[in-house]
């Protein structure tokens, strides 16, 4: 149920955070509070988002906080999403924009034309009454969205429902008129029974009655906005229309209640074009709505993939719940072909859960007690109970929604000019009608030409089309990416993803699947495979290092239980030592079984890890393992070289494993045994080469790096420290995903110099056509109506260009 009081989202760094229980104490405090309806506490960013009635007590939450021992570091600002009003064109965006960055409260303001939406960045104590107050005066309304929530609130898709009703009841009304008037034209017998049925004063008053109809009722939404945007001295491009309708309905009407007023040349009536300019328009801007709905759509995909309740148990009971009600650590039973609510982990029950929507892959993954569920994906036949790990804005798909948001309402550079340039169009296409039909009025001497040429200046002006042209790409091509698994978190990755030439990859985890396994096992002697499997699994039973997990692994799927040992010890980076039956069992790496005093006999070189083992001084043999390459990693890297891409891959990892995979896949630069500190270094090496480069990791030690990155790719598989420093997530993990983020950049900014050149080409060319350049060679002046398909048709074109992107297919 909505709630009447106003709520605001406050972001605050908490200080003294430092695991998972202090979170939960942080948020227990934070949610005591009165007003407060719900807190978000992020470990990673230790900082907390807090959404509360407008007017809650922030004195007494810091109090509180502070004695819960998790002080306040209040931020210098905090971001803010609004929708905006009354944003038709370019112009507007770029007049709601300034009137926004203007405000002393308003830190940033980036106004999104195509969301109809602006993110600002305000001061800890703005005023927010006097923000909306102050928008309210300079005609672009603005209403808060709590950004975690707002894919939820309607967006363009649900405004083509009043313009296609605006627009069916024009053309009903305006098509009388055009038959009226221009049917004569067409058919002379026609002409000549109205003259002969009808009194032309008549005909003249219904064309009246019906075109003031049109402007009236379904045109009223032009008046309302151009109007005060007129007297504000800030015209736009409901003004435009405002004045082309009401030069032609009023010089119409004058010819028709008094035309002696009116030089006989000039008896001419255009109440067709009124009314048809309108229809048109009308038509465009339905057509568009609709467009930059298709545009969005993956968004509303997105939130549909979320159900609306939960079945929450607690003391033995089970009840239905909305998902709002369910907190962190609550017990949630999943029924077959259920949606799962919220991330968990499975505590009782198996089943299947199909997971294509995070991975792409189509084959349902098992599930049972100690695995991971992520909200929105699709459980199978089974029943599962599993507890709450994350809830609300915290759950993957909730993050997932919000970095397509804010990937939707990111804006390039040129956007800024774009702005620019539109605020100052519309009073330079009111210069050039008056100056066009001045010129015409007094070298010409016909007041209906001069009537012509202003109208048709004024409708055939269109900077909608030049401020849809790049958020509408944006919008389309983030959209259609975040389908493809490919988030982009941020705006300076879409442009300059595009032009990277060189991509490194980190190793394990990246181009390999990050889980080693048993690949070869080599006895010595009278030691038989078997016995030496037994032996090291016994050895690695009680540790938690990948490779005697690995071990055990393969143990367990020969049906071989691992030795009793006693007397475990790890030397950590070297091996472990036990006793099995009276004597030492070492095992682990050439070097630590030498200095203990084991004769090693050599191998052959080989690029997966050796664990070697010995009991007492025998030396009994070794296994090999190594990590599996990813099935589409050579796939990846040869279609990236086949673009002039150069890849490179670095790794804390031995030469041998490194030089494997480097082999394997192709790849010419492979840099091992690097720190963090060594990868960050070797890409700002390369930038200062003049390479553009991107860095593709998963890990914690990874984020350095992917920050120093021209483009930082971050696997959605690995850590969140590892996603928050990069520019692009790859949701599946998948290598490929590489390719289709740069497809999507290099489609997506190729979409916009599209709609660009046609938008302002459009404007160049036919505002001097409009303007009877034609005309002073012979050549016909241009008809109004004609003027508003064409401006109507400059827009539609603009979006439907962009809807293209939603035709990309994964690389």
């Amino acid at each position: 149920m909505p709630r009447d009081t106003p709520q605001t989202t406050w972001r605050y760094e908490v200080g003294n955070l430092h695991c998972g229980g202090c979170v939960g104490r942080a948020e227990a405090a934070m949610a005591a509070v009165p007003g407060v309806i719900s807190a978000q506490v992020n470990l990673v960013t230790k900082r907390a988002a807090i959404t509360a009635d407008a007017g809650f007590d922030r004195q007494a939450l810091a109090a509180r906080l502070a004695d819960a021992g998790y002080p306040l570091l209040p931020l210098d600002d905090r971001l803010v999403r609004v929708s905006v009003g009354n944003m038709t064109c370019g112009g507007c965006a770029g007049r709601a924009e300034a009137a926004l960055r203007a405000l002393p409260d308003v830190l940033e303001a980036d106004v999104n034309l195509a969301l109809k939406r602006a993110d600002l960045r305000i001061t800890q104590d703005a005023d927010w009454s006097m923000i909306t107050d102050a928008m309210q005066k300079a005609g672009y309304p603005v209403t808060r969205l709590d950004i975690a929530t707002a894919p939820a609130d309607p967006g363009p898709a649900d405004e083509a429902a009043p313009m296609r009703r605006a627009f069916v009841m024009a053309l009903l009304l305006s098509l009388p008129v055009v038959v009226l008037e221009m049917g004569g034209h067409l058919i002379p017998a026609f002409h000549h029974w109205q003259m002969q049925a009808f009194d032309p004063l008549l005909l003249g008053v219904v064309k009246f009655l019906l075109t003031s109809a049109v402007l009236a009722g379904p045109g009223r939404v032009f008046f309302r906005l151009g109007i005060p945007a007129l007297l504000r001295g800030a015209p736009e491009m409901n003004s435009l229309v405002v004045l082309g309708t009401t030069a032609a309905w009023g010089w119409s009407t004058l010819v028709t209640f008094a035309p002696a007023l009116v030089p006989d040349s000039g008896r001419h009536v255009y109440f067709e074009a009124a009314a048809v300019i309108v229809t048109l328009i009308l038509l465009g801007r339905w057509l568009e709505a609709g467009a930059r709905g298709r545009a969005g759509a993956a968004i509303r995909k997105l939130m549909a993939l979320r159900p609306d309740t939960a079945i929450r148990v607690a003391d033995g009971a089970e009840a239905e719940v909305p998902l709002a009600q369910l907190r962190r650590g609550d017990l949630i039973r999943l029924k077959p072909g259920g949606r799962v609510a919220v991330d968990g982990i499975v505590t009782e029950g198996e089943s299947w859960i199909d997971e294509a929507m995070l991975t792409g892959e189509p084959v349902p993954v098992a599930k049972r007690a100690g695995d991971a569920v992520t909200a929105g994906t699709v459980n199978g036949t089974g029943t599962l109970v599993y507890h709450a790990t994350a809830v609300g804005a915290d759950t993957v798909l909730a993050r997932i929604v919000a970095m397509v948001e804010d990937a939707q309402a990111t804006r390039l550079p040129v956007q800024s000019l774009i702005n620019r340039v539109t605020a100052i169009f519309v009073p330079v296409v009111l210069a050039i009608a008056v100056f066009a039909a001045g010129a015409w009025l007094i070298w010409g001497s016909d007041p209906a030409k001069a009537l012509v040429i202003a109208v048709s200046v004024l409708i055939i002006a269109c900077p909608c089309a030049m401020g849809l042209a790049t958020p509408v790409s944006i919008m389309a091509g983030t959209g259609r990416a975040a389908e493809l698994g490919v988030l982009f978190r941020k705006g300076d990755a879409l442009q300059g993803l595009g032009r990277v030439d060189l991509v490194a990859f980190d190793k394990t985890g990246t181009l390999t699947e990050g889980r080693p396994r048993v690949t070869a096992i080599h006895p010595v002697g009278s030691c038989d495979a078997g016995t030496l499997l037994r032996l090291a699994a016994g050895a690695e039973a009680a540790s938690e290092h990948p490779l005697a997990r690995a071990i055990l692994a393969e143990a367990a799927s020969h049906g071989i239980a691992p030795a009793p040992v006693t007397g475990f010890a790890a030397q950590t980076g070297a091996g472990v030592v036990a006793r099995v039956d009276g004597d030492t069992l070492r095992l682990g790496s050439r070097e630590f079984l030498e200095r203990e005093g084991v004769t090693v006999p050599a191998t052959d070189p080989a690029p997966a890890t050796e664990v070697h083992l010995a009991l007492g001084a025998t030396y009994l043999g070794h296994l090999a393992l190594s990590d599996p390459i990813k099935p589409d990693a050579a796939r990846a890297v040869a279609a990236l070289q086949v673009r002039g891409v150069e890849v490179a891959m670095m790794s804390g990892d031995a030469e041998g494993p490194v030089a494997a995979v480097a082999a394997e896949l192709g790849i010419a630069t492979a840099l091992s045994r690097l720190s963090p500190a060594d990868k960050r270094a070797q890409v700002a090496a390369w930038r200062a080469e003049g390479r553009r480069v991107a860095f593709v990791g998963d890990g914690i030690n990874d984020a350095a790096v992917l920050a120093e990155a021209d483009v930082g790719i971050a696997l959605g598989t690995g850590t969140d420290v590892a996603i928050e420093a990069g520019d692009v997530v790859l949701v599946s993990g998948a290598p490929m995903g590489v390719l289709t983020a740069m497809e999507v950049s290099r489609r997506t900014l190729n979409n916009i110099v599209q709609n660009l050149v046609w938008a302002f080409g459009y404007n160049v060319a036919l505002i001097p056509v409009a303007a009877g350049v034609l005309a002073l060679f012979g050549g016909p002046f241009l008809n109004p109506m004609l003027a508003a398909g064409a401006m109507a048709a400059s827009s539609v074109l603009v979006v439907l260009n962009a809807l293209r992107l939603r035709k990309m297919r994964a690389a």
